[in-house]
């Protein structure tokens, strides 16, 4: 566009323009990330006395799944959610369900 256009360009609905909502958003996705976190260190806390055989934790944290968007009064925040693995498997190598 040049200088002199007429054309005035309209914010976009998922657009931040300002600071203090950038700054809330930043904070809600800090506290979701650790909520999640501390909700899954919990679980496996939960769940430690499920042993495999050979005396392993049948339940181990298995890195981050993708990246989820939560819808929060400030608008969508995007936090990662923890991935838990069972390694608990039965002869034919299917996943044991319990």
């Amino acid at each position: 566009m040049n200088e002199h256009s007429n054309i005035v360009p309209l914010r976009q609905p998922d657009e931040i323009d300002d600071p203090l909502t950038n700054i809330l958003r930043s904070g809600a996705r800090q506290l979701l990330a650790q909520a999640v976190e501390m909700e899954a260190e919990a679980f496996l806390a939960a769940m430690k006395g499920l042993k495999l055989p050979d005396g392993r934790d049948r339940l181990v944290r298995h890195g981050h799944g993708p990246v989820r968007t939560i819808q929060t009064g400030i608008g969508a925040v995007e936090v990662a959610r923890v991935k838990i693995r069972d390694r608990a498997v039965t002869s034919d190598g299917e996943r044991k369900r319990e």
